[in-house]
This record gives structure tokens, C-alpha cells and sequence, in this order.
């Protein structure tokens, strides 16, 4: 991280992420409210929450694609909201996955997880593709590496999204609710790769929409809400015996649509 002048005061660096008084409006429309918020290095912390409440703003403001109203950010000791940070060099620590899968149609599968290896890394065509091949092996589609993105399922073309975000070697992921756009027969394949990467360790963010993999694999759920932290908890408690009454009337909605 030399590259990047500005470290976080205070002993920030033990986090991977610390996040201090975040507010972030829209013209008039306040969307977050002053947020406060930690991530552990290794730790997997999913958000849940109505649309509408923040979640995905706050996951944008983490690496700055939504630049804060007010409040500070920092990521791996670095502060991304100082005026003066090296945002390009903060972020090629940070990996993304987006609902849309966001990949070249014209490329195939080995070239849209080089090609920033290459341009911003400036790693050579070799290693790229040697790492462009390790990352795909790692989400199970290193036999896919010369298909084209529209020869592939969605649930496989997210996972690409996935191998291309692993390739540039962040220290923190942020899945924005990766698996809201595919057909409900291939998000399980989306969430084992996921689950696999808690597991070997990798810190996580995670806007999502799917229970069951954050009360499995989450250190953490957060509920937002209105633009606000309303609970904050391992998901036994958050999930499993929620102490908000906003939170209880949003499981009730989300776990039995039907009631």
C-alpha cells in the first residue's frame, strides 16, 4: 500500500474496514443517516434489509463509487474519503461483484480476467492468465476459459465476475446482492463459491437477500433500515431472536411470504 499517502489515525489499521458518521444524500433525499460500523479482517458481515434502506449506497460509499456526503471511510488503515488518498492504488485492494455481472461480451472468459490484471496491475499476459486460470479452477469454470460471456449461464457469468474480482488480489470483497438476477436453480452455485471464500478466509461484505446464507456463513448480520444501523449481531441473534420490532416485521415479511 505505499502507493497510497494516507493511513488511518488512531489504530484504524486493525480493522478492515472502520466506517465513522457516513451520511450520503441525494439532492433533499437523505439515504444514509449516519452510519458507524466496523469489519474485522477475515470476517464475513452480511446486510439485509428492505430496498430502499441504504444497503447498497452504503456498500458503494465502502470504495468510494458513491463519494459520502459527510463521515470518513477507511479500508485496510488507508482513509479512502481523505482528499488526498491514492484512490486508484486504495482500490485495487478492494474487489466488487454487482448484481449484473458487468462482463465483456466480446471477450472470452480468460481474457475478461486478464485484461485488468494487465492494465492496472501490469502483470504480464503469462502470469495474468496463469492467475486467470487458478481463480476460475477456484469457481469451478477453468474448463469455460475460451467460451464467450453469452455461451454461459447466469449463475456461471457471475461466477466469472467473481474469478475476474479474485485475480487483482483484494484484501476485502463487496457483493452487492450477487445472486438477486439469476434464476433461483443457479444461485446455489454463486453462494458454494461464496461460501467457499469465507471459509478459505476472505474478508466480506454482503448486501443480500438470501437468509439461509446469512445465518450459515455469516460472523454478522446487520439490519439497515431508513438509512440506519437498526441491529447489529451474529445472525443467531439478528436472524434467529431479532430485539427491534422493525427488524422481527421485516423476517416475518422476508421468511414466511405467505403468512
Amino acid at each position: 500500500m505505499s502507493a497510497v499517502p494516507s493511513a488511518a489515525p488512531n489504530g484504524a489499521a486493525k480493522h478492515a474496514v472502520e466506517i465513522r458518521g457516513l451520511h450520503k444524500s441525494f439532492g433533499d433525499v437523505e439515504v444514509l443517516k449516519g452510519i458507524d460500523f466496523t469489519v474485522e479482517p477475515g470476517q464475513v458481515v452480511c446486510i439485509i434489509g428492505p430496498s430502499g434502506s441504504g444497503k447498497s449506497t452504503l456498500l458503494r460509499c465502502v470504495n468510494l463509487l458513491e463519494r459520502p456526503t459527510a463521515g470518513q471511510v477507511f479500508v485496510d488503515g488507508v482513509e479512502l474519503t481523505d482528499p488526498d488518498v491514492d484512490i486508484d492504488a486504495a482500490r485495487r485492494r478492494i474487489g466488487m461483484v454487482f448484481q449484473q455481472f458487468n462482463l465483456f461480451p466480446h471477450l472470452t472468459v480468460l481474457r475478461n480476467v486478464t485484461i485488468a490484471q494487465e492494465r492496472v496491475l501490469r502483470r504480464g499476459k503469462r502470469e495474468a492468465e496463469r492467475i486467470a486460470l487458478d481463480n476460475l479452477e477456484r469457481v469451478g469454470l477453468a474448463d469455460r476459459a475460451n467460451a464467450y460471456p453469452g455461451q454461459l449461464s447466469g449463475g456461471q457469468q457471475q461466477r466469472v465476475a467473481i474469478a475476474r474480482a479474485l485475480a487483482m488480489d483484494p484484501a476485502l470483497m463487496l457483493f452487492d446482492e450477487p445472486t438477486s438476477a439469476l434464476d433461483p436453480e443457479l444461485v446455489g452455485d454463486v453462494l458454494k463459491v461464496m461460501r467457499k471464500l469465507a471459509e478459505d478466509g476472505m474478508t466480506m461484505l454482503v448486501v443480500t437477500h438470501e437468509m439461509g446464507f446469512a445465518r450459515e456463513v455469516a460472523d454478522r448480520v446487520v439490519f439497515m433500515d431508513g438509512g440506519v444501523i437498526v441491529e447489529d449481531g451474529p445472525p443467531e441473534q439478528v436472524i434467529g431472536a431479532p430485539r427491534q420490532e422493525r427488524t422481527r416485521t421485516f423476517l416475518r415479511r422476508v421468511l414466511h411470504p405467505e403468512g
